[in-house]
């Protein structure tokens, strides 16, 4: 099929921009680019109809599959519903209308991650690992990024949002200081809270290793001088500004390979 949106290759994890021909897996939702089916029945075992099963933690996922599936999930259940009302009206009534404010914005994240994703699979290499959608361990939460170089664990969350982010700071001298992350009048401060979250739980899993958090607006107003700052920690920045950081992150002890095997061990594929 010609694919919708970007997405990345399950197995290998190319880059597949949307209009690609790819082949859709519907049990997992997931896709395959053309070339992989061929190599993998180059590794088939004498008398065996399936190519050997492969390690999970060796595919590096699929950038907002989960926030692709809820969407799906969202708008068949509204359409079901504009059905049952309209009747024999039903179909015309599912053309007429508009997608349900709360469904749409979980497909405006899921392209959010697609993009980013994307563009986290071009940097991948010996230096630099990425994982996608992975499971937070005995919740139902997922985390939409990692990345892995020699100089530590990046957990990065993407987000969709218009305007132009910005930090504010309120009190100082006389007052308990107080630093709040603003994009346009909105004040999205809950989101540094959920990077940290995330931060401290991948930080469990992998003992000393640096892990710093990320906020990475794929269509926020940014502009033309500057504009990146971190908040406690957390990185606020733009996905070209984001591979920048990535690719600079050479120095460093980390064994990137084993760490991402280790990582996707613990964080499975959402």
């Amino acid at each position: 099929m010609k694919l919708r949106y970007d997405g990345a290759c399950r197995l290998c994890g190319a880059s597949l921009p949307a209009g690609t021909e790819a082949i859709y897996e519907s049990e997992t939702k997931t896709v395959r680019c053309l070339q992989c089916p061929t190599e993998a029945m180059e590794t088939m075992s004498p008398g065996l109809e399936t190519p050997r099963e492969e390690s999970l933690s060796t595919e590096p996922g699929v950038a907002g599959s989960s926030a692709r599936r809820e969407y799906e999930r969202r708008k068949a259940k509204d359409e079901e519903k504009l059905r049952e009302k309209w009747g024999r009206f039903g179909g015309l009534a599912v053309a007429l209308s508009d997608e349900r404010q709360p469904t749409k914005a979980w497909d405006r994240g899921a392209v959010g991650e697609e993009r980013l994703g994307a563009r986290l699979n071009a940097l991948a290499g010996d230096g630099l690992a990425v994982l996608h959608d992975r499971r937070i361990p005995g919740s139902k939460a997922n985390i939409d990024h990692i990345a892995i170089t020699p100089g530590g664990i990046w957990v990065i969350d993407a987000k969709r949002y218009k305007g132009r982010p910005e930090l504010r700071i309120e009190g100082g001298i006389l007052r308990p200081r107080v630093e709040k992350l603003l994009v346009g009048r909105r004040d999205c401060t809950k989101l540094v809270d959920g990077a940290l979250k995330q931060v401290d739980i991948v930080r469990d899993h992998v003992g000393d290793v640096p892990v710093t958090g990320a906020l990475c607006f794929v269509e926020a107003d940014w502009p033309l001088i500057g504009g990146t700052f971190a908040t406690r920690d957390v990185h606020v920045l733009w996905p070209i500004r984001l591979a920048k950081v990535l690719t600079d992150q050479t120095a460093g002890d980390v064994d990137v390979a084993a760490m991402r095997e280790l990582i996707a061990s613990r964080f499975k594929s959402a």
